[in-house]
């Protein structure tokens, strides 16, 4: 069957997500997504890699098979249909606001409700992180979810339609649950990393250039980007906070915790570590990157709507 490119669609699922953001709600899509693939993996767990393909087929599959099942709606219902499932799986506002509420409970001197929040941005172990390590976590957050909230989901709805929006935070979301380091996931949870990798690979590049394109600094941005942007232990997050490390003249990365597990990852970029007052830079960065992927994602589904149509 082939894609449906709707820009209309994709246009009003963005001005939603602008709008409404991402409630914190039980009825939420991806919360319900995440229910239901808890359930399945308490049925098909084993401590194989085998079971977690069983796993991620299951559950990815599942997500396209609805978005090809939107795009049999009439051409009204289709355009409602991708508003909808553009919305529910961007997450740049929220992002934005995260970032910003940081920024206003570090600059009140607030180390226990920056603390409380960080797990919003990120995994760390924020129980002992000052405000510099506070600074430094919701920099690189900032930087590597604007790929996975806002570009890449962009990227997948322009180029597949609905199955590709859906498709993909499946994806994500199954990497946020089970494909960590850990003794439970470490084989079960290989299927979903990888997936992930793949499916981010060219959403975090294209995120990198876009911050150079977006940035303040884009001479130093493009310098880091190419320089640092392989250092990162994953394949895909180092190009995002290269480029934003060069963008704002910082340097990103050091020591994380995790749970109690320890992880030293290479610095991207020359300047200083972040401070408080780079927070607030960094958030009007992803504000800016999101507004042009938006941008670009609609005219490219335009065009490929318009070649579709034989124009």
């Amino acid at each position: 069957m082939p894609i449906w490119y709707d820009p209309v669609g994709l246009a009003l699922g963005v001005a939603l997500d602008h709008l409404f953001a991402d409630p914190r709600s039980a009825a939420h899509p991806v919360a319900v997504f995440g229910r239901a693939a808890t359930k399945l993996e308490k049925v098909v767990y084993a401590d194989r890699k085998a079971n977690g393909v069983v796993l991620v087929a299951v559950c990815v599959g599942g997500a396209a098979g609805l978005g090809v099942l939107a795009q049999r709606l009439p051409k009204g219902g289709r355009t409602i249909a991708t508003a909808m499932a553009t919305w529910a799986v961007l997450g740049g506002t929220t992002l934005a606001r995260e970032g910003a509420y940081m920024a206003d409970a570090l600059e009140r001197d607030d180390l226990p409700r920056a603390r409380a929040r960080l797990p919003h941005l990120c995994g760390r172990d924020p129980r002992h992180l000052e405000a510099p390590e506070l600074a430094r976590a919701t920099v690189e957050s900032l930087a590597e979810n604007t790929s996975d909230a806002v570009v890449a989901p962009l990227f997948w709805g322009a180029v597949a339609g609905v199955p590709g929006l859906l498709a993909y935070r499946a994806i994500n979301t199954l990497d946020a649950m089970i494909g960590h380091h850990s003794p439970r996931y470490e084989r079960f949870g290989w299927a979903a990393a990888r997936l992930d990798d793949v499916a981010n690979y060219v959403p975090a590049r294209l995120t990198g250039l876009l911050t150079v394109l977006t940035g303040p600094d884009q001479k130093n941005a493009l310098a880091m980007l190419r320089r640092d942007g392989h250092r990162h232990p994953s394949p895909n997050a180092g190009r995002c906070e290269a480029a934003f490390a060069g963008a704002l003249g910082v340097t990103l990365g050091g020591t994380n915790v995790y749970s109690g597990r320890t992880e030293h990852r290479p610095t991207m970029g020359d300047g200083p570590k972040p401070d408080v007052k780079d927070i607030r830079r960094a958030v009007r960065l992803t504000r800016a990157v999101s507004l042009t992927a938006a941008a670009a994602a609609v005219a490219t589904t335009w065009l490929l709507a318009f070649r579709r149509r034989g124009g």
